[in-house]
């Protein structure tokens, strides 16, 4: 099968070579020369690791063209937008397959109503979110990962399901409740940018088991109010991917939290990322919905704080630790 991977960054190339190792034919659109330049001479433009019988373009119509199944892999600040120019080259149904976490700020939709904005219905065959506990560092080495496809479309679900299931490192579930999944997404890259300020500041590991705890209860109450199923945060793309990007050295949220807790400027610390730091667009979407809904996430709301109003992280923590005591709620 012909996929189109949009965004030949970590993850969309590192999918794309997952496709071709299952026999399928990926080409890759990218804005970057440099990064289409490397891909077109097999080397990863992230990793420099070395890949295989994969083409990449400059030419977003080239790539429109070239298959009906559109993987999405840009980050979901630029997602909007890309969707208004594949909308206007757009010539017969495309089948996307989104992998980027997050919430638009302000409109507080997902990435899957951002879709069914911007790409005409006669054009709009189906979608999914391909997500869960995964680093693209381990993925392109092939270590063994598991994912999770979902998708309102049953037949669509499974369809991707196929394509990126193989038998040697990567395995993939399915799931009805793509609201429950694309929100465990992105909400977790939140509380991973506070575990890493947590350990940036020098807490230790008893702070992050509660933070992970007390922070599935956070992504739990945002699944629900979206409509999801509580029991997805759960599974692999809640409490799956939070275990992952809150405790690793490899998530670029995590990495981000820890400089920030080690006394970086916020500022600085975003404009030397190499890649976008998706938990900072998730920490101003989940406040926005609390402005607008009354949900309680305190501590997504005090890492708002820091991240945009510059409380230091002593302050931060000080906050939660005078919170008024309560009795433990698991709902």
């Amino acid at each position: 099968m012909k996929i189109s991977v949009i965004g030949g960054g970590s993850w969309g190339t590192t999918l794309a070579q997952v496709l071709t190792d299952n026999g399928h034919e990926a080409l890759i659109y990218d804005v970057n020369p440099e990064a289409v330049k490397k891909i077109n001479n097999n080397i990863h433009p992230f990793f420099d690791n070395k890949i295989t019988d994969i083409r990449a373009t400059l030419d977003l119509k080239e790539s429109i063209d070239y298959a009906d199944y559109i993987l999405l892999a840009v980050p979901t600040k630029f997602i909007r937008d890309s969707l208004r120019e594949i909308n206007k080259l757009a010539t017969r149904k495309l089948y996307f397959i989104n992998v980027s976490k997050g919430i638009e700020p302000v409109t507080l939709k997902r990435v899957s109503e951002i879709v069914t904005d911007e790409i005409n219905p006669d054009l709009l065959g189906a979608y999914a979110v391909l997500t869960g506990p995964s680093h693209a560092e381990e993925v392109i080495e092939r270590k063994l990962t598991v994912l999770t496809a979902a998708s309102d479309v049953e037949w669509f679900r499974k369809s991707v399901q196929q394509l990126f299931s193989n038998k040697s490192y990567l395995r993939v579930y399915t799931s009805d409740d793509l609201i429950g999944c694309e929100v465990g997404g992105a909400i977790k890259n939140a509380i991973a940018i506070v575990s890493g300020m947590m350990t940036g500041f020098g807490l230790g590991e008893n702070a992050r088991a509660a933070l992970i705890t007390r922070g599935i209860l956070e992504i739990v109450r945002v699944v629900v109010h979206y409509g999801g199923k509580k029991e997805t945060a759960f599974g692999l793309t809640g409490i799956g991917d939070l275990i992952v990007t809150a405790s690793s050295y490899n998530s670029r949220n995590f990495n981000a939290g820890l400089k920030i807790g080690q006394g970086t400027p916020v500022e600085q610390v975003l404009s030397e990322s190499k890649m976008v730091v998706e938990g900072v667009r998730a920490i101003q979407a989940a406040k926005d919905l609390c402005l607008q809904t009354g949900i309680e996430l305190p501590i997504i709301e005090i890492t708002y704080e820091v991240i945009f109003n510059h409380m230091s992280v002593k302050e931060a923590i000080q906050n939660l630790l005078t919170r008024e005591l309560k009795e433990e709620v698991i709902a």
